[in-house]
Protein backbone atom coordinates (compact mmCIF):
# COMPACT_ATOMS: atom_id res chain seq x y z
CA UNK A 1 0.00 0.00 0.00
CA UNK A 2 1.31 3.64 -0.82
CA UNK A 3 0.91 6.40 1.64
CA UNK A 4 0.19 10.08 0.39
CA UNK A 5 0.14 12.83 1.81
CA UNK A 6 -1.39 16.17 1.22
CA UNK A 7 -0.30 19.53 1.12
CA UNK A 8 -1.80 22.13 -0.54
CA UNK A 9 -4.03 25.38 0.64
CA UNK A 10 -6.54 22.98 -1.49
CA UNK A 11 -6.60 20.30 0.98
CA UNK A 12 -9.89 19.58 1.48
CA UNK A 13 -10.66 19.77 -2.28
CA UNK A 14 -7.70 17.23 -3.39
CA UNK A 15 -8.62 14.68 -0.31
CA UNK A 16 -12.16 14.92 -2.00
CA UNK A 17 -11.15 13.87 -5.35
CA UNK A 18 -8.20 11.37 -4.92
CA UNK A 19 -11.07 9.34 -2.43
CA UNK A 20 -13.44 9.64 -5.19
CA UNK A 21 -10.98 8.26 -7.79
CA UNK A 22 -10.44 5.19 -5.95
CA UNK A 23 -6.93 4.48 -6.81
CA UNK A 24 -5.54 0.82 -6.45
CA UNK A 25 -3.59 0.37 -3.55
CA UNK A 26 -3.42 4.03 -2.02
CA UNK A 27 -3.90 5.30 1.40
CA UNK A 28 -4.22 8.85 2.57
CA UNK A 29 -2.21 10.12 5.43
CA UNK A 30 -1.29 13.12 7.52
CA UNK A 31 1.71 11.28 9.06
CA UNK A 32 4.93 12.97 7.00
CA UNK A 33 7.02 9.98 8.87
CA UNK A 34 4.49 7.24 6.91
CA UNK A 35 3.98 9.06 3.51
CA UNK A 36 5.89 7.72 0.60
CA UNK A 37 4.04 9.89 -2.05
CA UNK A 38 3.11 13.76 -1.44
CA UNK A 39 0.82 15.84 -3.62
CA UNK A 40 1.54 19.53 -2.59
CA UNK A 41 1.62 23.45 -3.22
CA UNK A 42 5.98 23.65 -3.69
CA UNK A 43 6.08 26.54 -0.80
CA UNK A 44 3.98 24.84 1.67
CA UNK A 45 6.11 21.87 1.09
CA UNK A 46 9.62 22.92 1.58
CA UNK A 47 9.97 23.56 4.86
CA UNK A 48 8.92 20.50 5.68
CA UNK A 49 10.46 17.83 3.36
CA UNK A 50 13.24 16.51 5.96
CA UNK A 51 10.00 15.32 7.57
CA UNK A 52 9.28 12.89 5.09
CA UNK A 53 11.65 10.07 6.00
CA UNK A 54 10.33 7.25 3.58
CA UNK A 55 9.88 10.06 0.22
CA UNK A 56 9.78 8.48 -3.01
CA UNK A 57 7.78 10.89 -5.40
CA UNK A 58 6.41 14.17 -5.13
CA UNK A 59 3.56 15.65 -7.24
CA UNK A 60 3.19 18.99 -7.23
CA UNK A 61 0.26 21.37 -8.23
CA UNK A 62 2.27 23.85 -9.87
CA UNK A 63 3.68 24.12 -13.02
CA UNK A 64 6.97 26.25 -11.06
CA UNK A 65 8.71 24.18 -8.67
CA UNK A 66 11.35 26.75 -8.07
CA UNK A 67 10.77 26.37 -4.19
CA UNK A 68 11.69 22.69 -3.80
CA UNK A 69 15.37 23.03 -5.86
CA UNK A 70 16.71 25.65 -3.69
CA UNK A 71 20.57 25.05 -3.00
CA UNK A 72 20.59 22.85 0.28
CA UNK A 73 17.36 21.00 -0.51
CA UNK A 74 17.29 17.23 -0.39
CA UNK A 75 16.55 16.03 -3.91
CA UNK A 76 16.65 12.13 -3.01
CA UNK A 77 13.31 11.95 -4.48
CA UNK A 78 11.11 11.74 -8.32
CA UNK A 79 9.74 15.51 -8.25
CA UNK A 80 7.21 16.10 -11.05
CA UNK A 81 4.80 19.05 -11.90
CA UNK A 82 2.05 19.81 -14.11
CA UNK A 83 1.97 20.61 -17.97
CA UNK A 84 0.34 21.16 -20.94
CA UNK A 85 -2.66 23.27 -18.75
CA UNK A 86 -1.61 26.95 -18.90
CA UNK A 87 -0.69 27.52 -22.72
CA UNK A 88 -4.67 29.24 -22.93
CA UNK A 89 -4.74 30.60 -19.41
CA UNK A 90 -1.56 32.58 -19.99
CA UNK A 91 -2.78 33.56 -23.81
CA UNK A 92 -5.83 34.96 -22.26
CA UNK A 93 -3.68 37.12 -19.66
CA UNK A 94 -1.13 38.06 -22.16
CA UNK A 95 -3.56 38.76 -24.94
CA UNK A 96 -6.22 39.79 -22.91
CA UNK A 97 -4.06 42.74 -21.65
CA UNK A 98 -2.83 43.67 -24.93
CA UNK A 99 -6.32 44.07 -26.36
CA UNK A 100 -6.98 46.43 -23.77
CA UNK A 101 -3.40 48.52 -23.55
CA UNK A 102 -4.06 49.03 -27.88
CA UNK A 103 -7.15 50.09 -27.51
CA UNK A 104 -7.45 51.95 -24.33
CA UNK A 105 -10.22 50.87 -22.70
CA UNK A 106 -9.49 51.83 -19.43
CA UNK A 107 -8.86 55.32 -20.04
CA UNK A 108 -12.59 55.00 -21.70
CA UNK A 109 -13.56 53.54 -18.46
CA UNK A 110 -12.43 56.25 -17.28
CA UNK A 111 -13.74 58.91 -19.35
CA UNK A 112 -17.69 57.35 -19.28
CA UNK A 113 -17.31 57.99 -15.84
CA UNK A 114 -17.07 62.03 -16.37
CA UNK A 115 -19.36 61.82 -19.34
CA UNK A 116 -16.41 62.85 -21.82
CA UNK A 117 -16.26 61.63 -25.08
CA UNK A 118 -12.85 61.31 -26.54
CA UNK A 119 -11.21 58.99 -28.90
CA UNK A 120 -8.04 57.77 -29.11
CA UNK A 121 -5.56 57.11 -31.66
CA UNK A 122 -4.38 53.27 -31.84
CA UNK A 123 -2.94 50.94 -34.15
CA UNK A 124 -3.70 46.97 -35.11
CA UNK A 125 -1.34 44.04 -33.14
CA UNK A 126 -1.64 42.88 -36.91
CA UNK A 127 1.97 43.10 -37.95
CA UNK A 128 3.87 43.33 -34.72
CA UNK A 129 6.30 41.54 -33.38
CA UNK A 130 6.50 39.42 -30.23
CA UNK A 131 9.36 38.17 -28.57
CA UNK A 132 8.89 35.52 -26.24
CA UNK A 133 11.49 34.23 -23.69
CA UNK A 134 10.79 30.16 -23.11
CA UNK A 135 9.61 27.93 -25.62
CA UNK A 136 7.84 25.16 -24.49
CA UNK A 137 4.41 24.10 -24.15
CA UNK A 138 3.19 27.79 -22.95
CA UNK A 139 5.09 29.52 -25.08
CA UNK A 140 4.37 27.33 -28.09
CA UNK A 141 0.31 28.13 -27.31
CA UNK A 142 0.94 32.05 -26.89
CA UNK A 143 2.90 31.73 -30.39
CA UNK A 144 0.36 30.12 -31.81
CA UNK A 145 -2.27 32.03 -30.22
CA UNK A 146 -0.66 35.44 -30.94
CA UNK A 147 0.26 34.31 -34.89
CA UNK A 148 -3.24 34.23 -35.50
CA UNK A 149 -3.66 37.64 -34.77
CA UNK A 150 -1.02 38.57 -37.61
CA UNK A 151 2.29 38.94 -35.54
CA UNK A 152 5.51 37.94 -35.89
CA UNK A 153 6.47 35.53 -33.48
CA UNK A 154 10.69 35.19 -32.50
CA UNK A 155 11.01 32.52 -29.62
CA UNK A 156 14.35 32.38 -26.88
CA UNK A 157 15.47 29.27 -25.56
CA UNK A 158 18.59 27.70 -23.75
CA UNK A 159 18.93 25.87 -27.38
CA UNK A 160 18.35 27.83 -29.92
CA UNK A 161 16.23 24.68 -31.48
CA UNK A 162 12.87 26.03 -33.12
CA UNK A 163 9.79 23.46 -31.60
CA UNK A 164 7.32 24.58 -34.52
CA UNK A 165 6.20 26.56 -37.03
CA UNK A 166 4.21 29.02 -35.25
CA UNK A 167 7.67 30.75 -34.27
CA UNK A 168 9.14 32.76 -37.75
CA UNK A 169 12.81 32.31 -36.06
CA UNK A 170 14.01 30.90 -32.24
CA UNK A 171 17.33 31.90 -30.63
CA UNK A 172 19.21 30.56 -27.78
CA UNK A 173 19.60 32.94 -24.96
CA UNK A 174 22.81 33.92 -25.72
CA UNK A 175 21.93 35.89 -28.70
CA UNK A 176 18.97 37.69 -26.54
CA UNK A 177 20.39 41.26 -27.22
CA UNK A 178 19.96 40.61 -30.89
CA UNK A 179 16.63 39.71 -31.50
CA UNK A 180 14.97 42.50 -28.76
CA UNK A 181 15.58 45.42 -31.04
CA UNK A 182 13.03 43.46 -33.24
CA UNK A 183 10.44 43.30 -30.29
CA UNK A 184 7.02 45.44 -29.69
CA UNK A 185 5.97 43.09 -26.88
CA UNK A 186 7.95 40.75 -24.99
CA UNK A 187 6.57 37.96 -22.61
CA UNK A 188 8.87 36.30 -20.13
CA UNK A 189 7.70 32.34 -19.70
CA UNK A 190 11.14 31.50 -18.49
CA UNK A 191 11.19 28.85 -15.31
CA UNK A 192 13.52 30.12 -12.23
CA UNK A 193 16.97 28.44 -13.19
CA UNK A 194 20.86 30.33 -12.94
CA UNK A 195 20.34 31.36 -16.25
CA UNK A 196 17.40 32.88 -16.51
CA UNK A 197 18.14 34.80 -12.73
CA UNK A 198 17.91 39.25 -13.99
CA UNK A 199 18.05 37.91 -18.13
CA UNK A 200 15.68 41.33 -18.84
CA UNK A 201 17.89 43.83 -16.68
CA UNK A 202 19.34 47.33 -17.65
CA UNK A 203 21.58 45.92 -20.31
CA UNK A 204 19.47 43.63 -22.11
CA UNK A 205 16.49 46.00 -22.20
CA UNK A 206 18.27 48.59 -23.31
CA UNK A 207 18.35 47.35 -26.56
CA UNK A 208 14.98 47.63 -26.82
CA UNK A 209 12.65 50.40 -27.99
CA UNK A 210 8.93 51.41 -26.58
CA UNK A 211 8.08 47.70 -26.27
CA UNK A 212 5.45 46.45 -23.97
CA UNK A 213 7.21 43.43 -21.23
CA UNK A 214 4.78 40.78 -19.80
CA UNK A 215 6.88 39.04 -17.22
CA UNK A 216 4.27 35.60 -16.71
CA UNK A 217 7.05 33.32 -16.22
CA UNK A 218 8.89 33.54 -12.80
CA UNK A 219 9.76 36.48 -10.96
CA UNK A 220 13.84 36.22 -11.15
CA UNK A 221 13.76 36.75 -14.62
CA UNK A 222 13.55 40.49 -14.16
CA UNK A 223 16.11 42.83 -12.38
CA UNK A 224 13.53 44.92 -10.77
CA UNK A 225 16.04 48.14 -10.51
CA UNK A 226 16.73 47.65 -14.73
CA UNK A 227 13.03 47.65 -14.91
CA UNK A 228 12.74 50.72 -13.85
CA UNK A 229 15.44 52.14 -15.22
CA UNK A 230 14.03 51.00 -18.56
CA UNK A 231 10.68 52.29 -18.03
CA UNK A 232 12.67 55.75 -17.15
CA UNK A 233 14.80 56.00 -20.47
CA UNK A 234 11.87 54.80 -22.88
CA UNK A 235 13.12 51.40 -23.80
CA UNK A 236 10.09 49.50 -22.16
CA UNK A 237 6.77 51.71 -22.74
CA UNK A 238 4.92 49.46 -19.88
CA UNK A 239 5.69 46.49 -17.87
CA UNK A 240 2.69 44.15 -16.86
CA UNK A 241 3.88 41.84 -13.88
CA UNK A 242 2.36 38.58 -12.58
CA UNK A 243 5.32 37.43 -10.57
CA UNK A 244 8.14 39.09 -8.19
CA UNK A 245 11.43 38.19 -6.72
CA UNK A 246 9.37 38.76 -3.55
CA UNK A 247 5.59 37.32 -3.37
CA UNK A 248 3.37 39.03 -1.79
CA UNK A 249 4.76 42.24 -3.46
CA UNK A 250 5.64 44.17 -0.27
CA UNK A 251 3.77 47.30 0.29
CA UNK A 252 6.01 49.58 0.13
CA UNK A 253 7.01 48.37 -3.18
CA UNK A 254 7.76 51.05 -5.80
CA UNK A 255 6.15 48.69 -8.30
CA UNK A 256 2.85 49.26 -6.88
CA UNK A 257 2.51 53.46 -7.61
CA UNK A 258 4.42 53.34 -10.98
CA UNK A 259 2.28 55.19 -13.64
CA UNK A 260 3.25 52.39 -15.88
CA UNK A 261 3.71 49.00 -14.64
CA UNK A 262 0.65 46.73 -14.16
CA UNK A 263 0.92 44.36 -11.48
CA UNK A 264 -0.90 41.31 -10.84
CA UNK A 265 -1.29 38.92 -7.87
CA UNK A 266 0.25 35.61 -9.42
CA UNK A 267 -3.22 34.80 -11.36
CA UNK A 268 -2.08 34.70 -14.81
CA UNK A 269 -2.34 30.87 -14.68
CA UNK A 270 -3.82 28.71 -11.49
CA UNK A 271 -4.04 25.34 -11.21
CA UNK A 272 -7.39 23.58 -11.50
CA UNK A 273 -7.37 20.94 -8.77
CA UNK A 274 -9.38 18.95 -10.67
CA UNK A 275 -6.78 19.20 -14.33
CA UNK A 276 -4.02 18.44 -11.67
CA UNK A 277 -5.79 15.27 -10.64
CA UNK A 278 -5.97 13.60 -14.41
CA UNK A 279 -1.96 14.31 -14.49
CA UNK A 280 -1.54 12.80 -10.97
CA UNK A 281 -4.25 9.74 -11.39
CA UNK A 282 -2.24 9.19 -15.22
CA UNK A 283 1.29 9.30 -13.22
CA UNK A 284 0.27 7.17 -10.40
CA UNK A 285 -0.77 4.74 -12.44
CA UNK A 286 2.28 4.63 -14.02
CA UNK A 287 4.48 4.69 -10.74
CA UNK A 288 2.64 1.19 -9.57
CA UNK A 289 3.08 -0.07 -12.87
CA UNK A 290 6.93 0.87 -12.93
CA UNK A 291 6.98 3.38 -15.78
CA UNK A 292 8.58 6.29 -16.30
CA UNK A 293 6.73 9.35 -14.67
CA UNK A 294 5.62 12.54 -16.99
CA UNK A 295 6.80 15.51 -16.54
CA UNK A 296 9.59 14.68 -14.18
CA UNK A 297 12.03 17.06 -13.25
CA UNK A 298 15.67 17.51 -13.34
CA UNK A 299 17.22 19.03 -10.50
CA UNK A 300 20.10 20.02 -11.94
CA UNK A 301 18.81 22.19 -14.39
CA UNK A 302 15.67 23.33 -12.55
CA UNK A 303 12.63 22.19 -15.19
Amino acid sequence: MHQLCIISRRYELYRQLIENAALPELALTDNPAEATLVLADPPLLTGRLEEFLNLHWVQSTYAGIDALIRPGLRKDYTLTNIRGLFGQLISEYVLGLLFSHQRHFARYHEQQQQGIWRQHHYNSLAGKTMVILGTGTIGQHLAQSARALGMTIYGVNRSGETPNNSFARVFPIEQLTGVLPQADIVVSILPATELSNDVLNAESLSHCRDVLLFNVGRGNAVCEPGLIQALESGAVAHAFLDVFKQEPLPATHPFWQHPRITVTPHIAAESFPEQVMEIFKTNYLRYVEGKPLQFQIDFERGY
